[in-house]
């Protein structure tokens, strides 16, 4: 039987005979953070792959990820190491159901989070991540925006743009959502020294007591970079253990145990391991259409946010 370590090895072996690049999300286990050759959120593991040699990306993380590697990267071939692993809030919508929806709302602009399908990308006029939705949405001329799938995120940038008219379709993270502010309360009341820093895909109530909202990307950031020793971290559980690893004198707290998401948690190191070695995975097909259509709304992010 081979240890996690020499597991380790061997991919770091297979990725160089192989020239493939690992992108890991932030939400995968840290055993695998340990052989990723980037880190991050979707959009920035993407926007990574674009600058890489390699001809191979490998996307540990969820489909909808792996989907908008392919599209950044048209040229690059993209496996999903564990071909199960989805997103339900990226599920909640269909291209149809969207098509439906701007008939009923024909004067909204509809801007989706990175979190959907590529199918469903070819049907909007702007993409955001949870980082840019403020800036892309206040830079957008239209006052009226259909914000799809995740109605916390919306509402949260809907705050702050007073002067626009959101609507929001039901659905969201069913693992954000978890969280409740009785979960913050009483994490509050055991570690009452601790900073809350949560993710705005959290309800409403919980996004008004933390003491830092973002990304989770900014989140870590933030950690590291705050002179503060303790944090609750409402978002994803794993990074309560990523950033224990990486600053070693601070303390971390999930604000909930409930915070884990499956789906992140389906890929293995020996998923990776296996799809090194053409044994399992999948390689990642999108028709010319899709392609074309998903990459504007994505084109249209970057636009709106240097505007």
């Amino acid at each position: 039987m081979a240890s996690v370590q020499e597991i380790q090895e061997e991919i770091r072996r297979l990725k160089k005979e192989t020239k493939t690049t690992i992108l890991v999300h932030a939400y995968q286990s840290q055993e695998i953070l340990e052989i990723a050759d980037h880190v991050g959120d979707s959009y920035g593991l993407a926007l990574l792959a674009k600058k890489e040699e390699n001809p191979n990306m490998m996307m540990c993380g969820v489909r909808f990820m792996a989907e908008t590697c392919k599209i950044l990267c048209p040229d690059k071939t993209v496996y999903l190491p564990n071909p199960s692993a989805g997103c339900p809030m990226a599920e909640q919508l269909n291209r149809y159901s969207l098509i439906k929806l701007k008939e009923e709302y024909p004067e909204y602009t509809i801007v989706a989070y990175i979190n959907t399908s590529a199918e469903l990308k070819t049907e909007t006029d702007v993409c955001v991540t949870s980082s840019c939705a403020y800036t892309v949405c206040k830079n957008i001329e239209n006052d009226k925006i259909l914000f799809i799938p995740d109605p916390n995120l919306g509402s949260y940038i809907a705050k702050k743009l007073p002067e626009k008219q959101f609507k929001f379709v039901q659905g969201g993270c069913p693992h954000h959502v978890a969280i409740t502010k009785e979960d913050v309360l009483k994490a509050k009341q055991a570690h009452p020294k601790a900073l809350l820093l949560v993710h705005p895909e959290c309800q409403r109530e919980v996004v008004e007591l933390a003491d830092f909202v973002g990304s989770t990307t900014e989140i870590m950031k933030f950690a590291k970079e705050s002179t503060h020793q303790e944090f609750l971290i409402g978002t994803e559980n794993s990074i309560v253990e990523h950033l224990q690893f990486d600053c070693m004198n601070k303390i971390f707290y999930p604000v909930s145990t409930n915070l884990v998401c499956p789906d992140m948690k389906a890929t293995t190191l020996m998923d990776i391991y296996l799809c090194l070695k053409g044994i399992s995975g999948e390689k990642i097909e999108l028709d010319p259409f899709t392609l074309n259509r998903a990459k504007s709304c994505l084109d249209e992010m970057i636009r709106l946010q240097e505007k």
